[in-house]
C-alpha cells in the first residue's frame, strides 16, 4: 500500500505518529500484536481497509 500511495515509511510514520522502527517491525511482520488505534491510523493515512495491509499466516 505504501508503494501504491507513493508514500515513504518515514512519511507514514509521521502521519501515524509512530516511530519508524516500530512501523518497520509491523511492515516486516515481526510484530506480535498491533493496537486497533494504530491499525486505524495506518488505514486512514493509506486510505485503505485492514484487509489490504494484513494477511493471515497459519505457519506462525
Amino acid at each position: 500500500m505504501l508503494a501504491r500511495r507513493k508514500m515513504s515509511l518515514s512519511e507514514l510514520a509521521e502521519k501515524v505518529d509512530i516511530s519508524i522502527v516500530n512501523l518497520s517491525i509491523l511492515k516486516t511482520g515481526k510484530a506480535k500484536a498491533v493496537r486497533f488505534s494504530t491499525l486505524e491510523a495506518i488505514c486512514r493515512a493509506l486510505e485503505c481497509q485492514p484487509g489490504d495491509i494484513l494477511e493471515f499466516d497459519e505457519s506462525k
